[in-house]
């Protein structure tokens, strides 16, 4: 007997295409398994094609110990009644069923039957994928990391909603043959996609079940969606049942939310690619089918498209489909109730979807993107191209009916800069859009050069006189059939019609309209075909290798590895200059921070010194007086090595070896709540290399600046800084906020800095400051998730305070639109000091920003909803609980009540947030940069090398 008996069936109806090779594939993957003791069952239908038989009746000739035929009764003709004659026959201890064209990885079996029988569990899952485009790449459903993300055992399915709330158990799955026959499960063989219900009955009858992290199936073909709507709906409404049957009514609800962004948001995306007469039969198919509520939770444009779909609006779903790939596009006419809220379409007695939360109601006119449907594209009289469009205008925002229209059809060369405009001949407000027609005479006016500009994008500038002329730019948009392929105009490159002889109106994968040259003549096509056998005969062949090896040569000695030894081997061994110094923040990225506050006290005191800034990967916002040079440019590694000074407060690139000559001046970036360094469980599990490279590159310290004696305890000790190496000077990049907090106390917080004018804040609104910590590993920067749901903070808050957000500059956060003057995005400021002087209260988790705030004796929320795990996970030097400068909050609703309650807080906290400014930062007291650069650069200053000049090493001889 097998340990594993695979059913795979042919023949039968909805099979999925492929045919022979289809089965021929997934057969060899049971073939190819590393666990021998497993058989392909190969279920034949009476009426399967010769071509498939064929190749069964080969796969078993060819290895009839492991493959089996069975043919099954001439009744059973769906791929459900196959699937059941294939159980009835399986002979393994554990049965697996494919689809054909699904294919084993190679261990699948093995890794399967191993977690079998080590958990006795009756149902064993993993990882499958599917087919993602007509290139054959696979991927994975973005929802099985979380439930495959490690390997375990579970009681009863409920342990794992997942499985039944996805079509996690579609494939990829095995059965004990015992518990399947025990259980008396069946395959529905009167459904299309039975396996849509057949994996979660299995889930919910049998016990254990396991779930292994390996992948098991790939070559999952994805459903036609816009084919089999009706099956797909009956066999999810089966599988819902069944969780409502076993009163689980909150799974059967998650369940109707699933299958609407699995499966019917992605049919409403495909629309712009199917023909006109499919996307209303299928439109028809949907009101017909889809007739229980939509899902409320949904997120707002799903919400519309679904809403559409069950509706049966095919023009409706277009839209949506438009405005899902381009969610800041307006796609249709928006109403605004009475209690503010927005939805979509232009009926209120019945609203599509409440959109509100998109912000659309925010942007004016000329600011927001809106949909240019474009309704016809023919050739008109004179050999021109006739287009016709509807722009939508969102309702609360643009021209009236009386106000005067211009517009223009512009073309222009992709990726270039070369444009060419034609006038609208007719433009006028209709109701909730605005219908334009335009002639352009491409053939005389569109001279292409004909090389490299061979593809022109249309686009509309429309502009509202009504509006102190306003403009609106918008793309043409149309679905994939809309341009018929017999609408031709003569071209007449430049460079001659063996160029290109023919415009070509066609849209682009992103549903816009554009022209492209082609070469339909024979003179033209003729001259393709030879450029075409110029470019790809021998020669030419080895010419482009050529080309590409001096490419990659070119690159090499760009690169990093390349970089490292030549700055260490040859550019360290250069002259020092003297009085040059580097300075860089935060790698780059900003000019601020404590060596900005160490250049500005460099040039007060008019110290002569040459002072260079890195920047990556923009030199915007750097000082004018200073020379700038990339990060990591030769120009970069060359200042650093002939540098007197290097100052930053995060770290010079680890490779690069510090010249003896070189005097290193560490700022650092702040105190620390969370362990650091060798401190660092991440960096204790490291191998002998990697620690030692990172304390080669913390010796290359000469002076590192403390605030505290906390930092003393915690930093120099987590980075084995000897005690000559300290500076308790404290930050000088806190200086500012000392001087601001004298100012306040002497002067009142008005009027405010500058900045605040410049960020357009309210002198009658509270500032707040939303700084979360950097909550990554090395690597390059990544967005995140704010904690914080500034659009809730934004509707309770909006009128009386101000949310300045400032992600950490190793992420990035994308903010949703909120109601202006209430929610800013401050993360491309380049110094955060600036930002905590104009800043009323602060909200960060666990953030080194909180210990300068406290400088200034302002309110302080932390709001740290995973306090415990964060700390479990990456350590901390004290309890924050306990020493906390203000409310610690676990939730939202108790930040948002902090915040409500702030008066209140401020006085309980208020000798606490003191004693915390004592304790974290008793060497900041205002003259930080006077007291550095005295101990750096000042004509007392011990550096313990020896500085050798230019002169010294004989420079110029």
């Amino acid at each position: 007997m097998s340990d594993f008996s695979c059913v795979i069936t042919g023949g039968g109806d909805g099979e999925g295409p492929g045919g022979a090779d289809a089965l021929r594939a997934s057969v060899e993957s049971v073939l190819g398994q590393s666990m021998r003791a497993s058989e392909a069952l190969v279920v034949l239908a009476s009426a399967a094609d010769p071509a498939v038989r064929t190749a069964a009746r080969n796969l078993a000739a060819r290895a009839p110990e492991r493959v089996r035929l069975v043919h099954a009764d001439p009744a059973a003709r769906t791929t459900g009644a196959l699937r059941n004659a294939g159980l009835d026959e399986a002979g393994g201890r554990y049965v697996l069923v494919l689809a054909t064209g699904e294919r084993l990885q190679q261990h699948a079996c093995r890794n399967l039957w191993q977690a079998g029988e080590t958990s006795r569990a009756d149902l064993i899952a993993g990882r499958w994928s599917r087919i993602a485009d007509e290139s054959g790449k696979e991927r994975e459903p973005s929802w099985q990391g979380e439930l495959f993300a490690r390997s375990r055992t579970l009681a009863r399915f409920t342990d794992a909603p997942e499985l039944v709330v996805r079509d996690a158990l579609v494939t990829g799955f095995c059965l004990r043959r015992e518990a399947a026959r025990r259980h008396g499960l069946r395959y529905e063989e009167d459904l299309a996609h039975g396996e849509i219900l057949f994996g979660p009955l299995a889930a919910a009858s049998v016990g254990r079940i396991a779930l292994v992290r390996r992948l098991i199936v790939t070559g999952r073909a994805v459903p036609d969606r816009a084919r089999d709507l009706a099956p797909l709906v009956e066999a999810h409404r089966r599988v819902a049942n069944t969780l409502l049957a076993r009163g689980l009514p909150e799974l059967r609800e998650e369940r109707e939310k699933a299958f609407a962004r699995d499966h019917l948001v992605p049919l409403v995306r495909s629309f712009p690619r199917l023909p006109a007469v499919r996307r209303d039969r299928v439109a028809a198919a949907a009101a017909r089918t889809l007739t229980g509520p939509v899902p409320p939770d949904l997120p707002p444009l799903e919400r519309a498209a679904v809403t559409l779909l069950a509706r049966g609006d095919a023009e409706g779903v277009l839209a949506a489909a438009y405005a899902l790939s381009r969610p800041a596009t307006v796609c249709a006419p928006l109403t605004t109730g009475a209690d503010g809220r927005v939805t979509w379409g232009d009926d209120p007695e019945e609203p599509v979807a409440d959109i509100t939360g998109l912000g659309h109601q925010y942007r004016r006119f000329g600011e927001m993107r809106l949909m240019n449907r474009l309704t016809r594209c023919s050739a008109g009289e004179g050999g021109r191209l006739l287009l016709e469009g509807r722009l939508v205008l969102p309702g609360h925002s643009g021209p009236g009916p009386g106000d005067p229209l211009t517009a223009t059809l512009e073309f222009r060369a992709r990726g270039g800069t070369r444009a060419v405009a034609f006038p609208v001949e007719e433009v006028r407000h209709d109701g909730n859009g605005i219908i334009w027609r335009a002639r352009a005479d491409v053939s005389r006016r569109l001279r292409a050069v004909g090389v490299r500009d061979t593809a022109w994008d249309a686009r509309l500038i429309l502009e509202a006189g009504g509006l102190d002329g306003v403009r609106c730019v918008s793309d043409l948009f149309a679905p994939q059939d809309q341009v018929a392929g017999a609408v031709r105009f003569a071209a007449r490159p430049r460079l001659g019609r063996l160029a290109g002889d023919t415009w070509e109106p066609y849209i682009t994968l992103k549903d816009h309209l554009a022209l492209r040259l082609t070469a339909r003549r024979r003179p033209a096509r003729t001259t393709h075909r030879l450029i075409r056998y110029a470019t790809r005969f021998r020669p030419a062949r080895k010419a482009k290798l050529l080309v590409r090896a001096l490419r990659k040569r070119l690159d090499r000695y760009r690169s990093r590895g390349f970089k490292v030894p030549a700055y260490n081997t040859w550019l360290t061994r250069l002259p020092v200059r003297r009085g040059s110094v580097v300075f860089e923040s935060h790698m780059g990225t900003c000019y601020g921070d404590s060596p900005r506050a160490l250049y500005e006290e460099i040039r007060r005191q008019g110290l002569k010194l040459h002072a260079t800034w890195s920047y990556d990967p923009s030199p915007a916002g750097f000082p004018d007086d200073a020379r700038l040079v990339r990060r990591w440019s030769w120009r970069y590694l060359w200042a650093l090595a002939r540098a007197e000074y290097w100052v930053d407060n995060q770290g010079f690139p680890q490779h690069l070896r510090k010249p003896d000559r070189t005097t290193y001046v560490q700022t650092w970036h702040g105190s620390a709540y969370k362990r650091m360094g060798f401190d660092e469980t991440r960096v204790r599990l490291q191998n002998a290399p990697q620690r030692e490279r990172l304390q080669q590159a913390v010796d290359r310290f000469d002076h590192f600046l403390v605030r505290s004696e906390h930092d003393v305890n915690t930093l120099a000790r987590a980075y084995r800084l000897p005690e000559e190496k300290l500076l308790r000077t404290g930050y000088p990049r806190n200086d500012a906020l000392i001087a601001e907090r004298d100012r306040s106390e002497a002067e009142g917080r008005l009027p405010r800095p500058p900045l605040a004018g410049a960020l357009g804040l309210d002198d009658h609104k509270k500032t707040v400051l939303y700084a979360p910590t950097f909550r990554g590993g090395p690597g390059k920067q990544r967005k995140s998730r704010l904690l914080l749901d500034v659009r809730e903070f934004a509707e309770r808050f909006g009128d009386t305070h101000t949310l300045l957000v400032r992600a950490h500059y190793l992420e990035s956060a994308r903010l949703p639109v909120c109601p202006p003057g209430t929610v800013v995005d401050v993360s491309r400021h380049h110094d955060v000091s600036e930002l905590l002087a104009i800043t009323d209260v602060l909200v960060t988790d666990y953030s080194s920003i909180m210990f300068d705030f406290a400088l200034l004796d302002r309110p302080v929320v932390l709001f740290a909803p995973d306090l415990e795990a964060y700390a479990a996970e990456r350590g901390s030097y004290f309890d924050l609980r306990e020493q906390a400068p203000g409310p610690v909050a676990a939730t939202q609703d108790e930040l948002f009540a902090a915040l409500a309650e702030l008066k209140k807080s401020d006085t309980r906290y208020a000798d606490q947030r003191r004693s915390f400014a004592e304790r974290f930062g008793t060497y900041d007291q205002g003259d930080a940069a006077r007291a550095a650069v005295a101990a750096v650069f000042g004509p007392t200053a011990s550096r313990g090398v020896r500085h050798t000049t230019d002169h010294d090493r004989g420079a110029g001889r």
